[in-house]
């Protein structure tokens, strides 16, 4: 690379180097001129360096010719690789676009079917929405019978009558039973003397307990378990002047909390209530307990219906011991009689035996072995 004022020249360049061939010539003309005026014993040695500039120049000359002729091949080269690689870039592109497509397709059928899943997992969220709707609605309206005594009340008078269904034979209690002292309990189990029947009566002292749940100071919750306790004890002296009577009821009477949650509160805080209800022998049962007592009260039931039908039992055997002695003096008789008629049989065998050889002799006319024979069988008229 040579600078000439600013701007760059490369010396590969077949333009520049005939520029400076230019240059050089005109140089050296200009030189031999000068040089011609002082020194003509140069003229010789000019001339021949005038002629092998001229070769030189003949050579730049067709090395220039060479260069166009190469720079015409490079052009035809760069013009056939940019061709093919157009054409290859066309094929190319067209293979993209080919799996671009076939890309968008799948793409396309795999959007549609997860769109596909996503209406039907929205059409499960709808329905278990709508199922979350009618619970809460279920639970409001489960709110509104709690908020109510009176349909509290039928709710726990509910509860219990399942259970004690679902526990004991229909005809082993009475719900809604009235006593002689004109009290009617929830439900009065027949049990055998002792204990005697038994009544269960449904309490639920829910205001109580939820204000104990809902208190946030310690005055609050020292208030409201003195409202729990208060409201306990009530239930359980009430019970106990209602449906404990001498010689009509058994000793004892069973409260029933239609709630777990109540009656663990009662059994983990306060126990002074249980023991007094102990004391006053009415027994506090929840849900699951009192499936438990009513088990184990189908159990003395199933036993005193037992002892009851044990006399019945003992008589159905003796009946059916003399009926088995007939049986075998009967069996007796008829293997006797069967045993005369097998003998009579052999008899009446041993008649046909001697009438057949009889038979056979007259049919031969075999007189003289006629004679008589002695019948060892007794008459048939003999008996």
């Amino acid at each position: 690379m040579i600078t000439i004022n600013g701007q760059s020249y490369a010396l590969t360049d077949w333009q520049v180097l005939a520029a400076l061939a230019a240059a050089v010539l005109v140089l050296l003309l200009v030189l031999t001129l000068r040089a011609a005026a002082r020194a003509a014993r140069l003229a010789a040695p000019l001339r021949n360096d005038m002629g092998w500039l001229a070769q030189r120049v003949q050579a730049i000359g067709d090395g220039q010719e060479r260069l166009a002729g190469g720079l015409a091949h490079v052009s035809e080269a760069q013009t056939q690789a940019q061709a093919a690689m157009l054409k290859l870039m066309e094929a190319r592109l067209s293979e993209v676009q080919q799996r671009m497509g076939e890309s968008l397709s799948g793409s396309a059928t795999r959007t549609a079917r997860s769109l596909g899943d996503l209406q039907q997992r929205l059409e499960t969220i709808d329905r278990a929405q709508a199922k979350i709707e009618k619970l809460s609605g279920d639970v409001l309206s489960l709110q509104d019978i709690l908020s109510n005594k009176q349909t509290r009340g039928a709710f726990g008078e509910i509860q219990l009558h399942d259970i004690v269904q679902k526990a004991l034979p229909r005809d082993s209690y009475t719900m809604q039973a009235t006593l002689s002292n004109g009290k009617r309990a929830d439900c009065l189990i027949h049990l055998p003397k002792p204990p005697g029947p038994i009544a269960v009566d449904s309490k639920f002292p829910l205001e109580a307990y939820e204000a104990l749940r809902n208190a946030t100071t310690p005055q609050h919750q020292t208030e409201a378990a003195r409202l729990l306790r208060s409201a306990v004890r009530t239930h359980l002296k009430a019970i106990a002047e209602r449906y404990i009577i001498e010689g009509e009821t058994a000793e004892g009477a069973l409260m029933f909390l239609p709630s777990e949650a109540v009656y663990a509160e009662l059994h983990a805080n306060f126990a002074d209530v249980v023991r007094e209800g102990f004391a006053l022998r009415v027994w506090i049962v929840s849900p699951t307990t009192c499936m438990a007592v009513l088990n184990t009260m189908r159990a003395v039931l199933k036993d005193a219906r037992m002892r009851e039908q044990a006399g019945a039992i003992r008589k159905e055997l003796a009946l059916l011991h003399a009926d088995v002695d007939r049986l075998g003096t009967r069996v007796e008789n008829l293997d006797r009689h069967f045993h005369q008629a097998a003998k009579d049989v052999e008899e009446i065998r041993i008649s046909a035996d001697k009438a057949g050889r009889r038979a056979r002799r007259l049919d031969a006319f075999d007189f003289e072995e006629l004679s008589p024979e002695p019948d060892p069988a007794v008459p048939l008229g003999s008996r």
